[in-house]
């Protein structure tokens, strides 16, 4: 087993941005990672199985829900502080890195957010320390880019709700205890559920023979007739915009979980080219090995400074979903690039196991699709500086 080498690229010193918290909370991610994750990652990709045992230390790290208030078992911590993890969470592995950004920012922030008094402190504090696992149901079969043609729906039967629908391409779904759902009512407005494993009619069933986020375990959701108590509705919000205010926080993750990924590929290419010698030296020493690194470095660094600038505005409130939109399409185009030119720089060895790229590469495919696809995002922006929406 390799010993786990990564050292972190920081070419503009980028450190000096981060406050010691910052930097505490960020090594401490990255020590676990190191120890815990990087040492059974290939073959949890290899067997396509998640890695449970990782559960307690997500929590431990406070992976889960780090912005959530101490009083509601959360660690309390900023947006930049949320942004480190994720991001050292990822250069580990993008489905454990799923598994937290659900946690996080699909399940314990709606509940936060939107939900009673009753349920943050019934769910928080276990979903906080690993107690419980969640998940977010919101895609469709029929409706991912156009999530608001959904035809999940409840209907009121007086001292509950009863749910039917489907949902599909759910992370966590096949062991979360509970699922947030997104479905409309009579009236066709769309509220959040909290659906509890066990509810009668409720299963989730885990989809197989992925390529991509391998070491993450992805399922649907299926409600036929799930009385649901009326006391699990999520009051504070309604409407379209009460996810997408989630898939805010989890894509702002996303932002800064790439950047791990590609950091990963990166120094590891680096180091693979200084050690491997063809011609009598090392390919580092070759124009064309030393554009592929050097652009890397540079899309890096760029990648950083928007994520920390959308981490300042996260924090001072001032941050929009067109800003975010762009940094998670940027920054997951920059960090698939990269882990297509490191593994042309490793040759035959990029597409082993020995190595951590292209289980990257592969996992970066569903991180450029979900939540958002690349072209979707693209057009947010396009929306955002025309005023023309051209999706609908």
């Amino acid at each position: 087993m390799k010993a786990d080498q990564f050292q972190a690229p920081d070419y503009y010193n980028l450190d000096e941005l981060l406050s010691d918290e910052h930097k505490m909370v960020r090594d401490a991610s990255r020590e676990w990672v190191k120890r815990e994750v990087s040492p059974i990652i290939e073959e949890a990709a290899q067997k396509a199985e998640f890695p449970k045992q990782l559960i307690n230390g997500l929590a431990e790290i406070g992976a889960f829900g780090p912005y959530i208030p101490e009083e509601y078992g959360g660690a309390g911590l900023d947006q930049i502080s949320y942004g480190l993890i994720m991001q050292e969470i990822e250069r580990g592995d993008s489905g454990v890195r799923s598994t937290a950004s659900v946690q996080s920012s699909l399940v314990m922030y709606p509940i936060f957010k939107y939900g009673t008094e009753e349920q943050k402190k019934k769910y928080l504090p276990k979903l906080a320390s690993g107690e419980m696992i969640g998940c977010f149901g919101l895609t469709e079969p029929d409706h991912g880019s156009n999530p608001g043609g959904m035809t999940t729906n409840f209907k009121d039967k007086g001292d509950h709700y009863l749910l039917n629908g489907a949902k599909m391409w759910i992370s966590n779904a096949p062991f979360a205890d509970i699922a947030i759902v997104w479905a409309k009512n009579e009236e066709g407005r769309i509220h959040g559920l909290i659906v509890e494993r066990g509810m009668e009619g409720f299963s989730t069933p885990e989809t197989h023979n992925k390529w991509s986020l391998r070491a993450s375990a992805t399922g649907e959701l299926v409600f036929n007739n799930v009385k649901v108590p009326k006391e699990n509705l999520m009051p504070e919000k309604s409407g379209l915009g009460a996810p997408l205010g989630c898939l805010d926080s989890a894509r702002y993750g996303i932002a800064w979980g790439a950047i791990g990924a590609a950091m990963d590929c990166y120094d590891t290419a680096l180091r693979y080219a200084k050690e491997r010698e063809q011609f009598g030296k090392p390919i580092a020493s070759f124009q064309l090995q030393q554009k592929k690194l050097a652009e890397m470095i540079t899309e890096i660094t760029k990648a950083q400074l928007l994520a920390w600038r959308l981490g300042v505005m996260r924090n001072e409130g001032t941050a929009t979903s067109a800003q975010i939109s762009m940094a998670k399409r940027n920054n997951v185009a920059m960090a698939i690039n990269i882990a297509r030119e490191a593994r042309q720089i490793l040759g035959g060895m990029g597409i082993t196991g020995e190595y951590s790229i292209m289980r990257h590469s592969m996992n970066l495919e569903s991180v450029i699709t979900y939540e958002g696809t690349h072209d979707i995002h693209l057009l947010i922006t396009g929306l955002d500086i025309t005023g023309i929406p051209a999706f609908e």
